[in-house]
């Protein structure tokens, strides 16, 4: 079998969401394929959604189950457990993709001789196929056979998951797996994966289709998730170091640290939260610094992030408390002044 396209659903029936996703992969215009949707404890219609979608089209769809959510991750891993095809993808439920998004993929695949293959991605606020604002997502600069200066920049930047296709057979031989049961598994996976495999090519296409919606995990923050992600970079830097990766790395999971597990989830907080409160501050800025105190003086660290963001994080691992109240000044003041 040529390919197994593998789709977590956990509660996606609302708004044509899961059947506008699930129909995009049924016409794809490849052949020997297959779709596992694994359906995550929803409490709604999606999993009898899955199951006429598989009673439809029972030569290439499979409609399984957990009544156990395990999250994105988990419901994956039981995709992957089973698949059957030469190469794997992986689609969000509420997202689509072009119908020729995947022949395009494996032809990059079999023409360069790549055991990885990804494309842009456009995001989009309604259910079409028209394109919407483009995301490039890797750079030219980390394909081909893929080198330490080449993993260097994809540990920094691994892209996303979801616009994909990866060889099974380095994931068999490396057993690659999803953390389960937390958000943002990819911010985890992504860099371990790719330092597994060897050769990396893009389609310079937007093929995939990133909806935009107020339910989707970017839009909805919580303490939940907040937390998860700080788990997320904890399980990137444990990971790496299981994989004989950090040594070599060190300076640029040092960076993806910072980003991921610092940065993200401190503007996250301050912004997303309505009563941030110290104690977390505290802890986040203790985890940073007991994780990489030098982290500050990281190069990357240095060019990636403008001099205001770099003075604000000074200020918290300095004095969380006086960050704090000089935040919620700032941007009171610029709210007040319309500069927000």
């Amino acid at each position: 079998m040529k390919l197994s396209i593998i789709v977590p659903v956990h509660n996606m029936a609302a708004g044509n969401k899961l059947r506008y996703c699930l129909e995009s992969l049924v016409n794809q215009t490849i052949a020997d394929y297959e779709i596992i949707a694994v359906d995550d404890a929803s409490t709604d219609e999606s999993f009898a959604i899955m199951k006429e979608f598989e009673a439809k089209y029972p030569w290439k769809f499979k409609a399984i189950q957990s009544y156990e959510n395990r999250k994105q991750g988990g419901a994956r891993n039981m995709g992957l457990d089973i698949a059957q095809g030469t190469w794997v993808g992986f689609v969000d439920a509420d997202d689509w993709v072009a119908y020729d998004m995947y022949e395009k993929l494996i032809k990059k695949a079999e023409e360069t001789g790549a055991d990885v293959v990804g494309c842009d991605y456009n995001l989009t606020d309604k259910q079409s196929m028209e394109i919407g604002k483009v995301q490039p997502n890797n750079t030219m600069e980390q394909t081909g056979e893929l080198t330490p200066e080449k993993y260097k920049l994809l540990v920094m930047n691994p892209g996303s998951m979801v616009i994909k296709i990866y060889y099974k057979a380095v994931i068999d031989e490396y057993h690659l797996r999803f953390p389960e049961k937390s958000f943002y598994e990819d911010n985890c996976a992504g860099p371990i994966w790719m330092l597994h495999f060897t050769h990396f090519e893009l389609v310079d296409e937007p093929l995939y289709y990133y909806y935009q919606h107020e339910e989707s995990t970017v839009h909805a923050i919580d303490m939940q998730k907040i937390e998860d992600r700080l788990l997320m970079g904890k399980k990137m830097i444990e990971e790496s170091r299981k994989c004989g990766f950090f040594k070599q790395y060190r300076r640029e999971f040092e960076f993806a640290f910072s980003k991921l597990y610092y940065m993200n989830t401190l503007y996250t907080y301050m912004l997303g939260m309505k009563n941030p409160r110290v104690s977390f501050l505290k802890m986040l800025a203790k985890g940073m610094g007991e994780e990489f105190p030098e982290f500050q003086n990281n190069s990357y660290y240095q060019a990636a992030f403008d001099a205001e963001q770099k003075k604000m994080a000074a200020l918290h691992m300095k004095n969380p408390r006086l960050f704090l109240w000089y935040f919620k000044a700032l941007y009171a003041y610029r709210k007040l002044t319309g500069k927000a």
